[in-house]
């Protein structure tokens, strides 16, 4: 799951980034700013992964903004003015959107993201063969290759390993998914999250886990495919 946040000084305009995101199964838009300022403040306190960040505002040019961000951050900028499109770029955003963004082409944006997201967690993982969860009052060391699937039960993420009994930990499905290899573990599910390496088979709306079936939820299945068939 990627982490995000809009920013734009129109609230209509935040209001489509909103409807747009709910249509992204790997988005989540935990916040929107009509103020640079606080969302500046809001970042210091809460990093993300990916800005929708509006240019033409009154408080701090998008642009500038951009620069001025010491995290490494994705931007897709969103303005209703095509000239800035080669200062945009210049700056290493992902992708640029005009103003009103159809559906297709925000997919197509939040795809690239997608990616360069894969790959940079692709180069921080390679030296990491694991993760450590609490459990019971213990730290338990997890090798990533020993996940068959991950289940959520209320507030609690139950492992099921190989060869092992599940460990259960109190941690929501969607931040477990950020401490994952993203191109080792793909969520299919609102409650399930899978290895790709342990799947057997996948018939319709059914994965097969060691021979557990696991129901594919639908706004999950594009995503799992692209990724599946990758």
């Amino acid at each position: 799951m990627i982490n995000c946040i809009a920013i734009d000084d129109e609230p209509l305009a935040l209001e489509v980034i909103s409807a747009l995101c709910e249509k992204v199964p790997f988005l989540h838009l935990s916040h929107t700013f009509t103020r640079v300022s606080l969302a500046q403040k809001h970042l210091q306190k809460f990093p993300v992964e990916l800005i929708f960040l509006d240019i033409n505002m009154p408080d701090m040019n998008g642009i500038t903004f951009k620069k001025s961000i010491r995290q490494d951050v994705m931007v897709v900028f969103t303005t209703a003015f095509s000239k800035y499109a080669v200062e945009g770029f210049n700056v290493n955003a992902i992708d640029y959107l005009l103003k009103p963004i159809e559906f297709n082409r925000f997919e197509q944006a939040c795809k690239k993201v997608r990616d360069n997201y894969e790959y940079s967690k692709s180069l921080n993982a390679e030296n990491e063969n694991y993760l450590f969860v609490r459990s019971e009052y213990a730290l338990v060391k997890i090798p990533f290759a020993d996940i068959n699937y991950l289940e959520t039960l209320d507030d609690y993420v139950k492992i099921h390993q190989v060869n092992k009994k599940p460990v259960l930990t109190l941690i929501s499905l969607k931040k477990m998914m950020g401490k994952l290899p993203q191109n080792k573990f793909v969520r299919v599910h609102r409650s399930y999250i899978v290895s790709l390496t342990k799947i057997s088979s996948v018939r319709g709306k059914v994965i097969s886990v060691s021979d557990v079936e696991i129901p594919m939820g639908s706004s999950y299945r594009k995503n799992f495919v692209a990724i599946f068939e990758k």
